[in-house]
Formats: structure tokens, C-alpha cells, sequence
């Protein structure tokens, strides 16, 4: 497996992160490039945020005017990344993830906030690789199946049913 950099910013003083978020976060991510066979170094920048800051950035970004849980800007064009000149590595791109939310959501879904941090940083790394549930149910169930997939293979296996909720 090739190197994974994970550039982890923690902007929000909402709630403090439980000791061992950012290697969770870090695991998240290498898991993902290594289900997916990623052939290259990459880079990605994984931001925590607050409620406001993420609200915020979807509406700058998607024009919605509401809170979310996670936002992901990948740096690909035309099946092609951004590359570091100086290292080589291929810039996958910036995952956004709102605390307050991933909280909220971990309740609501009865399972822990290290499980629900783990689940918005797997799903954001599909969309850096360029999945996306919103173009087709199929899409969203593949989508869905490569998430638990690696989900279960972290030792985060969902303990419930989900359910869509058009996200």
C-alpha cells in the first residue's frame, strides 16, 4: 500500500474529540484507498467543524442553507488529481465533518460517535474517489455496501438497520 498523508484540523469548540479521533479518522481513510486499490500516495485534509462553519460551506458550496454532516470537495477533474509537485502525492481532497451533527446522528442511530465519525469519513472518501449516491439507487446502495464493507473490516460493524433518507 502506497503512503496516505491525513492533514487533521479540529476547528470547533463544540465538543471535545474522544483520544483516538484523528487515528480513527486516519485508519478511515487508508482503508478506504486500500478497498479501492488506490495506486498512488495520496493526501486528504480532514477538517472537524461546528454546526455554523459547516451550514456555512453548503450554502457557499452546494447553495443549501442548512446544517449537514459532512461536506467533500474532491480535487479531481476529468479523472485526474491534483498532484504535490514537491512530493508526488496525489491531492484526493478536503472531507468536512461537523461534530455537533456526527453527535446528534449517534444518538439518533444508537450507536457510538467514533462509529458515526468513522461511517462520514468512509462515505467522504468514496466521494473523493468519485462515488456519488445521488445520481442513482443503485449507485446509493453500491455505495452503501462498500461503506460497510469497510466499516466491518475496521471492527465498526453497524449494529441496526439504516434507512435513506435522500441525504
Amino acid at each position: 500500500m502506497n503512503k496516505v498523508k491525513v492533514v487533521f484540523t479540529d476547528d470547533q469548540k463544540s465538543y471535545k474529540l474522544p483520544s483516538g479521533t484523528r487515528l480513527l479518522i486516519r485508519r478511515c481513510c487508508h482503508a478506504v484507498l486500500e478497498e479501492e486499490s488506490f495506486p498512488v500516495s495520496a493526501e486528504i485534509s480532514v477538517r472537524i467543524v461546528d454546526n455554523e462553519t459547516i451550514r456555512t460551506l453548503n450554502k457557499e458550496y452546494r447553495e443549501i442553507d442548512r446544517a449537514t454532516d459532512v461536506l467533500s470537495f474532491p480535487l479531481c477533474e476529468n479523472g485526474e488529481y491534483d498532484v504535490n509537485p514537491a512530493t508526488e502525492v496525489c491531492l484526493l481532497g478536503d472531507i468536512v465533518i461537523s461534530a455537533e451533527r456526527a453527535y446528534e446522528q449517534a444518538q439518533e442511530y444508537g450507536h457510538s460517535f467514533q462509529r458515526e465519525i468513522a461511517f462520514l469519513t468512509v462515505h467522504s472518501m468514496l466521494h473523493l474517489l468519485g462515488y456519488d449516491h445521488e445520481v442513482s439507487g443503485i449507485e446509493a446502495v453500491h455505495m452503501r455496501e462498500k461503506e460497510e464493507k469497510v466499516l466491518t473490516e475496521l471492527g465498526l460493524k453497524r449494529n441496526g438497520s439504516y434507512y435513506m433518507d435522500g441525504e
